[in-house]
């Protein structure tokens, strides 16, 4: 936005209000969370091609990476009985999540052990699995029941034939595991994450929107379109006059958590031009953000700030919807776009807006291929039971993002996002350098997901 002199690389930064401008002009205090900043340089060296199109590489990821990184798997509300199961699967893997007991979830690797036949291959509720082939049987705990013929079988002992399990935590209402018998606590993967989100807990909600679709790209291509917020400007030019994107906070805090922050209700600083008026910004932001609020006759009043106005206009709105107290949270919680990155491949929303959630999957073995799911979360209604959580629509792929209407108004912006994958990852192949290069700030989140992802493959963590 201007000129940057006498800086050292990566203090460059656009010449608009920072994050931490406009939090000082709210009309109430932002939380600690928040307010915490940590953008250190991380090198301004090119990253290979390869790392997006190299079945090699991508190989190298299936055996060092996926079996030895916490993974979030479902949510708890999705087995909320003893005998509830969910499948989740990853590189040619297939785990079955399961609540055996009510306070104890196990992850069991989804195959017989007589001929590898997937025991199950959808979400249920069950007293024992049993294989569809040949009838071989486990109880809930993974423990073996029964064979039809086991007098063929005297080599095979019921410890034996226990089913194999990768190790199970969670946090916040989600299910992770890890493949990895000898990993590092999930809490200490999370660092900061359990501290930040104690004042918006997760686990209090439950899920009420979950689309996936398979995009013709690879996972790191997908997941990176959602690592920084700058792309507004070609992308989604429609919220540009209330999404401050230019001027976003980017943090890194840790090799597995980064965070980026966005605020809802300021202008992005390539429109400071346009002089929008608060109104304007007002409704740009009720018609394109998704926001569950009811804006269709709000009218800011003159001498208001659009911002401060929507907060407010939020705060009544959830408590009306949900009866919980909103009165002392901040603008910012009320507003803005704050997401939190777990390596590798999961993201969650901060604040008390309905809480966006998105999982990134390699689809199957394809370098080329990914799954991207969309979550969205909601504050379980004060002193009433927790709402069912809604199961998976699937696009098929013909379908777009805007065929979920559930997604409402940001489902034309997904389909932005989506639309620009598949040509990155024909231009990554068409690469006449075999180099790709990212910004020093607003992209540093991107540099810090290959940094650690270098580290997995080179076993340095």
């Amino acid at each position: 936005m201007g000129e940057h002199v006498n800086l050292k690389p990566g203090e460059a930064r656009c010449d608009a209000p920072s994050y931490q401008d406009i939090l000082d002009r709210d009309t109430r205090e932002a939380p600690a969370a928040l307010r915490a900043e940590s953008a250190p340089f991380l090198g301004d060296e090119p990253i290979p091609v390869e790392h997006y199109t190299s079945q090699e590489f991508f190989n190298k990821e299936v055996e060092k990476l996926w079996p030895r990184v916490w993974q979030m798997a479902c949510r708890e509300e999705e087995i909320p009985e003893v005998g509830d199961y969910m499948t989740y699967d990853i590189v040619g893997k297939s785990f079955l999540i399961v609540r055996t007991k009510p306070d104890e979830i196990k992850a069991f690797y989804n195959s017989c052990l007589h001929r590898g036949t997937k025991l199950k291959h959808d979400q249920g509720c069950a007293n024992q699995f049993r294989c569809p082939f040949h009838g071989f049987t486990w109880n809930l705990d993974g423990s073996f029941k029964e064979n039809p013929t086991a007098w063929d079988f005297p080599h095979l002992s019921p410890e034996k034939l226990q089913l194999p399990e990768a190790l199970v935590d969670t946090w916040g209402g989600f299910v992770f595991i890890n493949m990895d018998k000898n990993a590092r606590p999930l809490y200490e993967v999370l660092d900061i994450l359990p501290e930040h989100f104690s004042r918006w807990k997760t686990e209090d909600c439950y899920k009420f929107v979950h689309v996936a679709k398979v995009i013709k790209a690879n996972w790191k291509v997908v997941s990176e379109a959602f690592m920084e917020s700058w792309h507004t400007i070609d992308t989604h030019p429609q919220i540009m006059p209330y999404l401050a994107c230019a001027n976003s906070q980017y943090d890194v805090f840790s090799d597995h958590i980064t965070r980026q922050i966005s605020a809802n209700g300021e202008p992005s600083p390539h429109v400071y031009d346009k002089n929008y008026s608060e109104q304007e910004i007002l409704n740009s932001m009720t018609g394109t953000s998704g926001r569950i609020v009811d804006a269709s006759n709000l009218k800011v009043p003159d001498g208001q700030k659009a911002r401060a106005f929507m907060a407010e206009a939020s705060r009544q709105a959830f408590a009306e919807q949900d009866g919980h107290d909103y009165s002392d949270k901040s603008d910012a919680e009320m507003l803005d776009a704050m997401l939190y990155n777990v390596f590798p491949n999961f993201s969650v929303w901060a604040g008390y807006l309905p809480n966006l959630v998105y999982r990134w999957r390699p689809n199957g073995m394809d370098v080329n291929s990914a799954i991207m799911e969309v979550m969205w979360l909601k504050r379980c209604p004060k002193g009433q039971p927790r709402p069912e959580p809604v199961p998976v629509h699937w696009l098929s792929e013909d379908e777009r993002w805007t065929d979920a209407p559930e997604l409402g108004g940001l489902a034309g912006i997904f389909e932005q996002d989506m639309g620009n994958l598949p040509y990155v990852q024909e231009g990554l192949h068409a690469s006449g350098t075999g180099e790709v290069n990212f910004g020093n700030y607003q992209e540093m989140r991107i540099r810090q997901h290959h940094i650690t992802l270098k580290k997995y493959l080179n076993d340095e963590i």
